[in-house]
């Protein structure tokens, strides 16, 4: 299979960093790696603070309006691309999806925090007045342990970052603890990973039920209560998303793509992506890189 589009890890940026955390001023960051600018993917997660500057942020083809104050958190797999206006500051965070995993017992953890559900809509905070300073001093603070040699360095990176996490996840208010540690929670990030692993194969909530050993009206009504959509679109969703990544890639043909994601010919594809997107594959082809 070929290379979709450019994906780079954590020893290949600069700043302070090791083969599992990185941690950078985002201003610096982003004039050395220009080519950041256009879409790629990380196989990490990928946290970044803006506190001066403008311009456009896109993530997963969902366009954002870059403000001072705001804060990203993006997961491994992400496409994403920037457009910058002027002189910006900030603070980046880059660390591997192991990099708790041996500090926490639970090792999925950071899936408690919807900001890192990979919902782009739930992935982009803007910090209120009241709260920038303690965030400022956090991320100052990792960059001051970043730069020194203690024994326990790691470990007290990892406690400032989630301090902020467990800050900032104060400023979704609509979901409750409730809702995070519910059984219908944890039911719906099974129904997520599954698809993540079979949504080139499983298209049918039927299919996915039967994994999940419950029944397709249970699924739907999971769906529909805390995503507001039913599985099958759920399911549908993550396949027009790989579909766009796919489309950035020029070495890539339409029918390389839909084989890719297990269409039985180009025409069923085209018919499926235009149905959902509104435009063919080539279409959106088109509009995407003329952006």
């Amino acid at each position: 299979m070929k290379n979709e589009i450019p994906i780079y890890d954590i020893s290949s940026l600069g700043g302070f960093h090791s083969e599992t955390i990185m941690v950078s001023r985002f201003g610096p960051y982003s004039e050395t790696h220009r080519h950041l600018h256009y879409p790629h993917r990380h196989n990490f997660y990928h946290v970044v603070l803006f506190t001066g500057g403008a311009g456009s942020h896109s993530i997963d083809f969902e366009n954002f309006e870059v403000q001072p104050w705001q804060i990203y958190f993006m997961i491994p797999g992400q496409v994403h691309s920037w457009g910058f206006e002027g002189a910006i500051d900030g603070y980046v965070v880059n660390f591997s999806d192991s990099y708790f995993q041996s500090f926490l017992l639970h090792t999925g953890y950071l899936q408690k925090f919807s900001f890192f559900n990979g919902v782009v809509r739930d992935s982009v905070l803007q910090v209120p007045g009241d709260c920038r300073q303690a965030v400022g001093e956090i991320f100052e603070e990792l960059l001051e342990a970043g730069t020194g040699n203690k024994r326990f360095r790691d470990d007290y990176i990892r406690v400032l970052l989630l301090k902020m996490f467990i800050m900032l996840s104060d400023l979704e208010v609509e979901k409750s603890d409730a809702y995070v540690s519910s059984y219908n929670y944890v039911l719906l990030k099974n129904f997520q990973q599954l698809i993540e692993r079979n949504y080139t194969t499983l298209r049918r909530p039927k299919d996915y039920a039967e994994l999940l050993y419950i029944t397709p009206n249970h699924l739907n009504a999971l769906c529909s209560d805390l995503l507001g959509m039913p599985a099958g679109e759920v399911i549908r969703h993550r396949v027009i998303l790989e579909a766009k990544r796919l489309l950035v890639n020029l070495d890539l043909s339409i029918s390389e793509i839909g084989f890719q994601l297990n269409f039985g010919d180009n025409s069923y594809f085209t018919k499926f992506f235009k149905k959902y997107v509104g435009v063919t594959p080539e279409e959106f082809r088109k509009n995407t890189l003329r952006k």
